[in-house]
């Protein structure tokens, strides 16, 4: 292919002999580069989505031979436009692949600073116009290059939360799908219009705006912070276990979603990482690194995005995921999909005679499906039961399930005497939250950003800056008090407290008690569905319904002056 491409662009260029020795050397070993970068990138896909170590030397090789080519074009960039007639366009897909590349790097270590790298890469397409000349050329190939690259941009900027560029990318995206869609007449329009409709939703799914004195939006980050996590008081006996693994698995019906992110799945991955740092100053780029050192350690746990898998895929991941737990390490799995309901009458109490959450059905299981129709006594099939994850559970399991029937996963039992806690959703929501659905789910925002699924409950939508961070303020100090309730406290579970010494895990405790003493004061959610749970189950008395609890909540709720939402004497209630 390179043999052919060189003696093409040589006879264009003029007679073979006129051409230097040099810049035929120079040619050569840019079109070697870029065949190498193709091949090594179409590999990728090849590789196991799973398991940590497979990959890693692949990537390390991918990354050496683009930055070699970026390097290269930049400084052979004369004789390229010369000799190669290389296109603005061309530089442009060479930098939309290193951005690829960080993104993916991302996906697969949960490192949030390579999100800036694939940024930086994604903006110097913008800001250097590379793909501006593809319009003029009468290749639709060439102009959906460009319209994926908007779309894998917009990505990154929701992930890195810079809002304000989404904004601006989505109207050049519209402008450009419109001039596509009107030159050539194509049958991807719908497609591409979707893409437009889903990212605005996705936008625009909090439902509550912060907002600076001139009414512009402030952008909240819910990534974990310095101040973040509640800290330990001296003496605190928690155990030492760390989170080191997290399966997110969205499976909601008509959620609101982008890529392959729902709301939900893209709330809960940011409630698992640090604030991004300045890679540079930190770290290595990926593949730089010399063999023998020792990678630096992760600061965020590795996590696997899984949206809509089959009961099969959901397996092989998990599986993947515990085989390669490390020592004294927590396995976290996050179900938000809607719930399966048991579709016979069982005289038993067992894992499978509850439901659980469903798992997408493929085509090839048509079969059993018909027979399954035939027989009520069978369990569901598309369908994570309880006792699906009893075999994981002999090592540390943190289970979140937010779904209609997470009430299944109550009937837990844990076989093996590990730590295991499961921390489920209200299955119903009073009426007037109900069609709030689509953006995403109320108990899942509570542990993503509790300000704001607060305020909703409290049913504000927008509010000043000076007071959200007064409030953010208060709700630290609420956060520090559940911290000692739960330390403090003589009937808790163990369980709770070995998990209490993971930042993550803390933060996402004391959220779930924050949550749950909400709705227990608030006074249109009556009904105990309406309230989460948890497996084991916490002393109410000692945390979701603590007096001293409570008083903050109507402290909190004084502050934004909606006091009058909540109940004053809930213990009489009671």
């Amino acid at each position: 292919r390179t043999e052919f491409a060189l003696k093409e662009i040589m006879s264009s260029g003029g007679a073979e002999d006129d051409i230097p020795q040099a810049e035929r050397k120079t040619v050569t070993d840019f079109c070697y580069l870029l065949d190498k970068s193709k091949q090594l990138f179409n590999g990728l896909r090849d590789l196991p989505q799973y398991g940590q170590k497979q990959w890693q030397s692949y990537f390390g090789r991918t990354f050496d031979v683009y930055t070699k080519l970026w390097k290269f074009q930049q400084q052979h960039r004369q004789v390229l436009d010369n000799r190669y007639g290389l296109k603005r366009w061309q530089i442009g897909e060479i930098a939309s692949k290193i951005g690829q590349l960080y993104y993916h790097y991302y996906l697969r270590t949960s490192e949030t600073s390579y999100l800036n790298e694939a940024f930086s890469f994604y903006s110097a397409i913008r800001q250097r116009s590379y793909y501006s000349q593809v319009n003029k050329e009468d290749r639709p190939e060439l102009v959906v290059k460009k319209l994926r690259y908007y779309a894998r941009f917009i990505v990154v900027c929701l992930l890195l939360n810079k809002m304000d560029v989404v904004k601006d990318l989505v109207k050049e995206l519209s402008d450009e799908i419109e001039d596509y869609t009107h030159r050539f007449n194509t049958e991807d329009q719908v497609e591409w219009n979707l893409v437009l409709q889903e990212v605005a939703a996705f936008i625009e799914a909090d439902p509550v705006m912060v907002l600076n004195d001139d009414n512009t939006i402030v952008i909240t980050s819910n990534r974990l912070s310095e101040t973040g996590a509640p800290l330990l008081e001296q003496g605190m006996i928690v155990g030492q276990l760390a989170l080191a693994d997290a399966l997110i698995i969205g499976n909601c019906n008509n959620q609101v979603k982008f890529s392959e992110l729902t709301i939900d799945m893209f709330r809960m991955l940011q409630a698992l990482e640090r604030e991004p740092m300045n890679l540079a100053s930190q770290m290595n780029k990926p593949g730089m690194q010399e063999s023998t050192e020792k990678p630096a350690r992760r600061e965020n746990p590795h996590k696997y995005l899984l949206y809509k898998p089959t009961f099969s895929q959901l397996y092989t991941f998990l599986a993947a995921s515990f085989k390669e737990l490390p020592a004294n390490s927590v396995l976290l799995i996050y179900l938000s999909a809607t719930g399966v309901f048991p579709s016979g009458r069982s005289d038993s109490e067992g894992p499978y005679d509850f439901g659980g959450v469903l798992t997408n059905s493929n085509r090839d299981v048509i079969n059993g499906d018909a027979i399954h129709k035939r027989n009520q006594s069978y369990k569901e099939m598309h369908c994570l039961h309880p006792g699906d994850l009893y075999p994981f559970t002999r090592k540390p399991l943190f289970i979140i399930v937010d779904s209609s029937n997470s009430v299944a996963y109550k009937n837990f039992t844990n076989l093996f005497g590990q730590p295991l806690v499961c921390l489920l959703s209200p299955t119903a929501y009073p009426k007037a939250l109900q069609d709030q659905s689509q953006r995403g789910s109320l108990f899942t925002l509570f542990l993503n950003n509790p300000l704001m699924a607060f305020l909703f409950v409290s049913g504000l939508s927008s509010m000043r800056r000076g007071l959200w961070e007064k409030c953010q303020e208060y709700l630290r100090k609420i956060n520090r008090d559940i911290a000692q309730l739960l330390t403090h406290s003589r009937s808790i579970d163990q369980s709770f407290l070995q998990f209490f010494g993971d930042e993550f895990l803390r933060l996402l405790l004391t959220r779930f008690i924050f949550c749950s003493a909400t709705m227990r004061m608030h006074k249109i959610f009556r009904e105990t569905r309406n309230y989460p749970e948890s497996y084991p189950q916490l002393p109410r008395d000692e945390t979701v319904e603590n007096p001293h609890l409570q008083k903050h909540i109507l402290e909190l709720a004084s502050i934004l002056d909606v006091r009058n939402v909540f109940l004053e004497n809930t213990l009489d209630d009671y």
